[in-house]
């Protein structure tokens, strides 16, 4: 009887180790020490203006009366006492422009958020003494998808996310995550652009994926383990059937 323990013990030992993988700790580990210089620009790397995204600006100046204007009311939102009332948005054209008030289409497509506020505030300076613009990105999202613990489509406030954050908001990556291959799927004028990560290096920390422009898509893939785990997964009930009948045959076959 001690034989057939032993026996059956060994065979669901083998499907346990089928089951599961170890992890060496220089593939979990982030930013793993090393000699690489960081030269992270969020200037050179800022996310730039493009067609369909959506912008509030606002202008003012040492007149109230000269920048009123510039800053026409949208009398089709109210804010919660009815009353309020918003600036309206801006769409950025496929041609990557705007109309603005009295200074018709601005190009803005190309240029960083704080490039299209400067562009603005020369323009403004014919009309307006020391103008001062104020614009916001309303559309800019994210989507993390794959081995992170909360997989999603973000809106972000603001326009400055780089992609540790957006793992975070995402929860992180979970073990089964691949760290050196991290996935970011960028768009400009139509041509889509991969990006690959190793997030166990610091240089992953220069590149020029590190901050994240809007409708950018973060993919992790699963390591070998996770695929390898979600086939026995899904066959499961297969091997048990076939281990109970491989245990049956044994304790026969030692009788």
């Amino acid at each position: 009887m001690n034989k057939i323990k032993r026996i059956s013990l060994g065979v669901g030992l083998f499907l346990v180790m089928s089951l599961t993988s170890c992890e060496s700790t220089k593939n979990i580990v982030y930013f793993q020490q090393d000699q690489t210089a960081l030269d992270t620009s969020y200037v050179i790397n800022a996310p730039k203006l493009k067609a369909g995204d959506v912008l509030t600006i606002s202008v003012t100046g040492e007149d109230v009366k000269t920048v009123a204007p510039f800053n026409q009311m949208s009398p089709y939102q109210t804010g919660t006492a009815g009353t309020e009332k918003y600036l309206p948005t801006y769409t950025v054209d496929k041609n990557g422009e705007i109309w603005f008030p009295k200074l018709g289409k601005i190009k803005v497509g190309g240029l960083t958020r704080l490039q299209a506020t400067r562009k603005m505030e020369d323009l403004l300076a014919v009309y307006v003494n020391t103008p001062g613009v104020q614009m916001h990105l309303k559309n800019f999202k994210i989507t993390v998808l794959g081995e992170v613990a909360s997989p999603s489509q973000y809106a972000i406030d603001g326009d400055r996310i780089t992609v540790l954050e957006a793992l975070a908001m995402a929860g992180d990556l979970t073990i089964n995550g691949v760290r050196n291959n991290v996935l970011v799927i960028r768009e400009v004028d139509g041509v889509k652009t991969e990006y690959r990560l190793d997030l166990t290096k610091r240089e992953s920390l220069n590149s020029p994926a590190y901050y994240l422009s809007q409708n950018d898509v973060v993919y992790v893939e699963p390591n070998s383990a996770k695929v390898q785990s979600s086939k026995y997964s899904a066959n499961y009930p297969l091997f048990i059937s076939i281990a109970g009948i491989v245990i049956t045959i044994i304790s026969v076959l030692v009788r």
